[in-house]
């Protein structure tokens, strides 16, 4: 099995180490067999992303922001086309909220936004930084105990860090990817954390995400072999991933570490 990737906006949205995400996503489809081809989008590119399985977005630099909500309202219009047609897609810290539907700087511009996820964001005057963790949503939890990672007691949580000014609220339509345990989420008001769409999936979360939380790794990387007549994943041994995500788990509610 062959699956097809892109790295929307490598030149720009590269802060973090959240490219180890897209590292990570491949790596372990590989490790299964399956054959990964990427591609890489630059600023200015044509762009048609229908064709490809996963699609990823990195965080950015914040002086960024105004020339990249010029380009997206010229082609987000090809992401949201991707995204109603299926294609997974991960978007972290900045490249999620040009995502939205628009932010609002601190001098009150209105900077429009893809308009992939019914959300938007406020630019506050402070920022939210830290170790954060979440509950899954449930209807994720279920979902991650039908893929490859078997263990006695399913992971119900994420783990990463967060550093973000922008303040995000979600509409109707975008339902969020958990609940905010410890740090401050989408908003520090409402314990909300990221957004989902269909097989869409926006986060603060850095880290980088995937390389501590395997489970939703392998929730995209299913949703993606689906597309290509692909079914249940194979195990692997998630040994160490699980000792790192438990790590920062247990620091953040007070427990014992080793």
């Amino acid at each position: 099995m062959r699956i097809k990737v892109c790295h929307l906006y490598p030149d720009l949205f590269n802060l973090y180490g959240d490219q180890g995400n897209l590292l990570i996503f491949c790596r372990r489809a590989q490790w299964r067999g399956i054959q990964v081809e990427v591609d890489m989008v630059s600023f200015g590119e044509t762009i048609c992303l229908t064709g490809y399985d996963f699609v990823f977005l990195g965080g950015g630099a914040e002086s960024n922001l105004s020339l990249m909500s010029k380009e997206l309202q010229e082609k987000g219009r090809f992401i949201v086309e991707a995204v109603e047609q299926g294609t997974v897609l991960l978007a972290i810290g900045l490249g999620f909220q040009v995502l939205g539907r628009f932010i609002k700087t601190q001098d009150g511009a209105v900077l429009p936004g893809a308009g992939v996820f019914d959300l938007y964001i406020e630019t506050g005057m402070d920022r939210l930084v830290g170790d954060i963790l979440l509950e899954t949503a449930v209807d994720l939890q279920e979902e991650m105990k039908k893929t490859s990672v078997v263990r006695e007691t399913p992971l119900a949580t994420l783990v990463g860090f967060e550093n973000h000014a922008g303040r995000t609220f979600l509409g109707k339509e975008a339902r969020p990817l958990g609940r905010v345990l410890k740090g401050q989420g989408n908003n520090r008001d409402d314990l909300s954390e990221g957004a989902r769409y269909k097989n869409a999936f926006g986060s603060y979360l850095h880290g980088p995400l995937l390389a501590k939380n395997p489970h939703l790794a392998d929730i995209l990387l299913s949703r993606a072999i689906l597309r290509q007549g692909g079914g249940k994943l194979t195990p692997l041994n998630d040994e160490l991933e699980i000792y790192a995500h438990n790590v920062i788990k247990n620091r953040l509610v007070g427990g014992y570490n080793n």
